[in-house]
């Protein structure tokens, strides 16, 4: 549904901290699928650990804020050229949980669904999954603002 060309129309951030790849649905004011391919050239896997790779929770985490962050600001009723001029800040990841490794290799899917949406500040519900395991949860808070 969405390239990265168009993710990058909607979030500011670029390689080597852009973490979703491509947007596979979105129901606007609803949920999102979208996902990240985890390469073993990620920058990330020189310190973790190089003899043993596994991606950072944080990392799938900001993964899952970032797609929040597209679907928050798809959801909230601006048009393509306010979306350029707003940027989500993260308040609060509450109930994070890692349940399963994420390797080179996998596929990092996060779906996304809204739990709260008003005017400028959403809670989502977050999962990311590597085919049908579930490997992380948390429940997200943000805010839209001006950049």
């Amino acid at each position: 549904m969405l390239d990265i060309n168009q993710i990058q129309d909607i979030l500011p951030h670029r390689y080597p901290f852009l973490l979703v790849d491509r947007v596979v649905s979105m129901q606007i004011g609803q949920d999102i699928e979208a996902y990240k391919n985890i390469s073993i050239s990620e920058p990330v896997f020189q310190g973790h650990f190089p003899d043993h790779p596994i991606y950072p929770g944080v990392m799938i985490l900001e993964g899952m804020a970032q797609a929040g962050g597209i679907l928050a600001l798809k959801s909230a009723g601006l048009s393509e050229e306010e979306i350029k001029s707003k940027v989500i800040y993260f308040m609060s990841i509450d109930r994070a949980k890692f349940r399963s490794p994420v390797k080179p290799g996998d596929v990092l899917t996060y779906k996304i669904k809204i739990l709260k949406l008003r005017r400028n500040l959403i809670v989502l519900d977050g999962k990311a999954y590597v085919g049908d395991t579930l490997c992380s949860e948390a429940e997200l808070k943000a805010m839209v603002v001006d950049k």
